[in-house]
């Protein structure tokens, strides 16, 4: 994996590309500086907890033959204040299905996928807890 950043501007927005030619916009906080034109770092990171699992869980779902009609993702990271680096202390994700979804087969592609599959997951579970539910069509699967 190759990635290249190029500033954008004389503050801290940057361009991070990837070999395939796909932009990320990455910047600080105004409350630093930044201008507010990009993901934050940490952010990143959180979106890619979201966005790995999503799609180790989607896969395993359509090999179950399951539909998907909606999925939302949502996460919610709490960071240690009292510390620098700011780690993460805890991130929270709820899985929003929407479809004639099998609950067992839902419940079992979303445990597979955030506990076993997903490398992001494995990366920040070292440092911090990670918890997650399930939805389908606003039902929380047990």
């Amino acid at each position: 994996m190759k990635i290249i950043l190029n500033r954008v501007d004389d503050a801290f927005h940057f361009e991070a590309q990837n070999e395939d030619g796909n932009i990320v916009h990455i910047d600080g906080a105004p409350a630093i500086g930044g201008s507010g034109e990009g993901a934050r770092p940490m952010q990143l990171l959180v979106m890619g907890l979201g966005g790995c699992s999503a799609m180790d869980i989607v896969l395993i779902l359509k090999k179950q033959r399951q539909v998907i009609e909606d999925l939302q993702i949502i996460l919610e990271a709490k960071r240690h204040e009292d510390r620098v680096p700011a780690t993460f202390k805890h991130i929270h994700v709820v899985y929003e299905f929407k479809g004639s979804l099998e609950s067992k087969k839902v419940k079992r592609a979303v445990d597979l996928g955030i506990t076993k599959y997903c490398s992001v997951t494995k990366i920040l579970e070292e440092s911090c807890e990670i918890t997650y539910e399930t939805r389908i069509n606003g039902e929380r699967v047990i």
